[in-house]
């Protein structure tokens, strides 16, 4: 009865407040923190600001205990592992395939296996990436700029390395993407938005010198979201490479759209509430998502200090564990990035891992779904999946998320806001950044702070709800687990299970400890090892 009495309070306290707040109440509210709304974007704001207050409401009903920090002022830590050296593979055996277009499938182990072998040399590999970038880039409207002379540099300096004997690894000559949020000196770096379309930031990304220092060649900076949202960019929609009339997700647009259709063999992409997962699940890309801090953000576009993230958009798990293995740690300009310890085995047992599944997120599935048949393969092949109660709903009772990043990402833009460079963005509607960013500075500072204690509160959960498993297996947007897990700074990999009624990819995803990223990367290398599913590649780029 209790409960019953507080949820009418809170429906009719909800519906009074909503209707207190009027146009006049929103100028009033800039003229308290020095913004100028039009009458435009104020008719904009309106419901968006009403809906921030049903979420304030809600959250006001949960119990917050005075000794509740703030999550955000904490870094999280991995344990005292020692980095072990890995074992990279390579195949004797490789040889060039019959058709030559075919080499934009091989995989990392079996390009680095060609150039070791010297079949073929990492300028021969890196025009052959680029002249496929020329020929469908703009096709699948995935381009932002070609880096043409960076790469022809770079591969003939990683065959000089060859020539010499100098092996600095599996990427060594192997071209690559980068999302255009990543600076590198001497190119543009757009953020994919029209404001931006000329920046020019004269800093080399942490991402990019450490792949720069593996004698990786970039060939290309990609599309991204304007201002990581979305597939949409100031130079169009990029597509989806298993249908073209559709967009490809985002906001790691480009590099998932790239990777899926061959024109490179990896990129790099961010994730702040899905930007990995989405176009990953979205093209059928291999996407991982790392535990939040391990790898440096520095040179990367900032959109929510506590929540982005740098990850590989790969084909196959076994080569987002090599891009994995390369790029993580810090350099100490990003106050979140830890080193941690990756310790992969590419052969490990994984008879040993303990494996589960969310079941009261897959319950909510049709009994045909896709996903169900993941678990039925994982338990054909020996694999014991248990189940288990992943939190949800009940951990989530009001969007956490959405204030979080509309604080945060509101402050990251602020002049952009208040100077109106707002103005020159491509699209303009209610779901768009500018309007987005108004509405988040009427988000006041207690109620920021408050959603931050209680994502302590979620952390904690998540934490103990996962302890006793290694991986949990769930579908990638099922229940609340994608905005649960960015929150709580989880490592998601996210990978493709085939083609749903529509022809384009459906995914799953399995989730892990913090830092525990070589747990969920054993359990999916052995997953695409007894299905095909990361051997589909769309027809007309083959």
């Amino acid at each position: 009865m209790k409960n019953i009495l507080i949820a009418l309070l809170f429906i009719s306290t909800s519906s009074i407040a909503q209707d207190t707040i009027s146009k006049l109440t929103l100028q009033q509210a800039g003229n308290l923190i020095d913004v100028k709304y039009s009458d435009k974007e104020i008719e904009m704001m309106l419901q968006d600001v009403k809906n921030n207050l049903v979420d304030y409401r809600k959250m006001h009903l949960l119990p917050l205990n005075n000794s509740v920090g703030m999550s955000m002022s904490q870094r999280l830590q991995p344990d005292k592992a020692v980095q072990q050296p890995i074992l990279w593979q390579y195949d004797k055996n490789i040889q060039l395939p019959a058709n030559k277009n075919d080499l934009a499938f091989y995989s990392i182990k079996q390009l680095g296996s060609l150039l070791r072998k010297k079949i073929i040399t990492s300028k021969e590999l890196t025009t052959f990436f680029i002249n496929r970038i020329k020929k469908f880039g703009d096709t699948l409207q995935c381009v932002v700029s070609i880096t043409e002379d960076i790469a022809m540099q770079q591969a003939a300096k990683a065959d000089e390395d060859f020539k010499k004997g100098i092996d600095k690894g599996p990427l060594q000559g192997i071209p690559y993407g980068l999302k255009d949020l990543f600076a590198v000196k001497g190119t543009k770096t757009t953020w994919g938005a029209q404001p931006y379309k000329e920046q020019v930031i004269e800093e080399d990304a942490y991402v990019y010198t450490r792949l720069k220092n593996a004698g990786a060649v970039l060939v290309a900076k990609f599309t991204l979201g304007a201002l990581a949202m979305g597939d949409y960019w100031f130079g169009g929609r990029t597509k989806n490479p298993w249908n073209l009339e559709r967009g490809s997700s985002g906001s790691s647009a480009g590099s998932s759209s790239a990777t899926v259709a061959g024109l490179v063999p990896f990129a790099i992409g961010t994730e702040t509430h899905g930007s990995i997962i989405s176009p990953s699940h979205t093209c059928g890309a291999t996407g991982l998502r790392p535990t939040f801090g391990s790898i440096s953000r520095s040179g990367a576009m900032t959109l929510s200090w506590s929540l982005d993230k740098v990850g590989p958009i790969c084909r196959s798990v076994a080569d987002a564990a090599t891009v994995f293995s390369f790029i993580h740690g810090t350099d100490n300009k990003d106050a979140s990035a830890v080193e941690a310890a990756f310790n992969y085995k590419p052969n490990q047992d994984i008879k040993k891992l303990r494996v589960a599944y969310a079941k009261n997120i897959f319950d909510k599935l049709d009994s045909s779904a896709q996903e169900w048949t993941v678990l039925k393969q994982l338990k054909d092949a020996g694999i014991d999946v248990h189940p288990m109660n992943f939190p949800d709903s009940e951990s989530y009772a009001f969007d956490m998320i959405g204030i979080v990043i509309g604080s945060e990402a509101a402050a990251a833009f602020d002049e952009f806001t208040r100077m109106n460079i707002d103005d020159q963005m491509t699209r303009q509607t209610r779901n768009d950044w500018p309007n987005y960013f108004r509405q988040a500075r009427t988000i006041p500072a207690v109620e920021y702070i408050n959603t931050i204690r209680h994502r302590s509160l979620l952390m904690q959960k998540t934490n103990e709800a996962m302890k006793d498993y290694d991986v949990v297996i769930t579908p990638s947007f099922g229940g609340k687990q994608l905005s649960i897990t960015n929150l709580t700074g989880q490592p998601a990999l996210c990978m493709p299970i085939g083609l749903n009624k529509q022809g384009t990819p459906n995914s799953i995803t399995f989730l892990g400890n913090l830092f525990k990223e070589e747990e969920i990367i054993a359990l999916g290398k052995f997953f695409q090892s007894i299905t095909p599913y990361d051997e589909m590649h769309p027809e007309r780029f083959k």
